[in-house]
């Protein structure tokens, strides 16, 4: 099957997630964790990247190595997929993907969408909001690495690229294709070359996917409109299925932090054990990760190594590493912890955090995974390939409920 679409996703959670709704509608997208991976056959093809904090120049390289890799795998469109909070810097790296993907396509405008209505995010007016505040007034704007302190993603935007961007409205949209594209259409001749299109709710998400199917310009959106663009384009066939997932208990490693990440730690270590390491330890990374192997040599059953912590925590970290510094030495600790345990015989891995999730899959060597249609865990798993499969439950360390790491560690998953 020659693929309809290839999806290069900011982080690996983000992949999993649209390649596991894809999978639910009946449309099989392989996760790619490798460039040299995208020799699969099916109708849509998801690069995981970790071009969501990086550096620009580095996640632009990132992009463009994938860009070249699914274009040589058939892919005839290319989307990018960023977080439905449009998580950056004011430096990037959304604009300057979307401006290398509009150079790539050679046509503007680039359509772009944030948001995603069934979990609370939306855009109204331009004005991105979480869980029905301001994203500025929102946890999002504690994220150690990214944190959204301005909702208005024009201005926003506009910080990113050299090109005016430019808003299609919920007004402008519910009032149908004619007068959305008629909106379109005048912006173009504006000069305009990113677009925002309002994403208050699935209607607007569906009428975006229409207009950006049929006019084949560039798209650069959260996880709604990317699922709907490529349900267009894609057509439905019978997948072959997923590898069968390993047994045994379940690791959870979390590098995420914040309350919701503390929350869903403290409801699991209610029944199984857990392990917090202390950034600032003096034994160093590999201390760190030797001390981790030698209590999970102890345990019985499913546990967690974290290297969460509370505010104070985080801020002595930050202090001692800066932002970008500490949140690296929590990944690399906890890669190391995953490749120890890899090698011990473990083979379930639960974990929490975008960053994070990009590190322990690489740790692993994992080139490719088939996503699982959402479940009792909703969305996140997903089963490696090859005679030696991995199953992981890949999440974003601020979603879910605080028992979904207790149910991710229970033995019918």
């Amino acid at each position: 099957m020659a693929p309809a679409i290839g999806i290069i996703a900011d982080d690996f959670t983000g992949a999993v997630m649209v390649a596991g709704m894809l999978e639910g509608r009946g449309i099989a997208a392989p996760v790619l964790f490798h460039p040299g991976g995208a020799t699969e056959s099916a109708a849509a093809l998801v690069a995981a990247t970790r071009s969501r904090t990086v550096a620009s120049a580095e996640a632009l390289d990132e992009i463009a190595v994938w860009h070249d890799a699914l274009t040589a795998a058939g892919c005839p469109r290319i989307a990018y997929k960023a977080c439905a909070s449009f998580d950056s810097t004011p430096l990037g790296n959304i604009g300057p993907a979307a401006d290398l993907l509009a150079d790539r396509a050679g046509t503007r405008p680039v359509l772009m969408s944030a948001g995603f209505p069934r979990f609370g995010a939306t855009v109204h007016q331009g004005y991105l909001f979480y869980r029905g505040r301001l994203v500025s007034e929102s946890i999002k704007r504690l994220d150690p690495l990214t944190p959204m302190e301005d909702p208005d993603l024009v201005r926003f935007l506009g910080r990113q690229t050299p090109h005016p961007v430019g808003l299609i409205s919920h007004l402008t949209l519910r009032q149908g294709r004619a007068a959305a594209e008629g909106a379109l259409g005048a912006l173009a001749a504006q000069g305009m070359q990113h677009v925002v299109l309002d994403a208050s709710d699935d209607d607007d998400v569906a009428l975006s996917a229409d207009i950006a199917a049929d006019s084949g310009l560039p798209v650069v959106a959260s996880d709604p409109l990317i699922v709907e663009l490529a349900a267009r384009l894609a057509r439905q066939a019978p997948a072959a299925p997923p590898p069968n997932a390993p047994g045994g208990a379940t690791v959870v490693l979390a590098g995420s932090t914040g309350p919701v990440v503390l929350a869903q730690l403290a409801a699991l270590a209610a029944r199984h054990p857990v392990l917090t390491l202390d950034l600032l330890d003096p034994c160093g990374p590999e201390g760190l990760v030797a001390q981790a192997l030698d209590w999970a040599a102890a345990q019985v059953g499913s546990y967690a190594i974290s290297t969460a912590t509370d505010p104070a925590g985080l801020a002595r970290s930050q202090g001692a590493f800066g932002a970008v510094g500490a949140a690296r030495l929590a990944e690399s600790v906890l890669a190391g912890v995953a490749r120890g345990l890899h090698a011990r015989g473990r083979r379930r891995f639960a974990v929490a955090g975008g960053e994070t999730s990009g590190a322990i899959v690489a740790a692993l060597g994992l080139r490719a995974a088939r996503a699982l249609p959402e479940g009792p865990l909703g969305l996140g798993p997903c089963v490696s390939g090859g005679d030696d499969p991995v199953w992981l439950f890949l999440k974003s360390g601020k979603l879910g409920a605080d028992d979904i790491l207790l149910r991710a560690v229970a033995p019918d998953q």
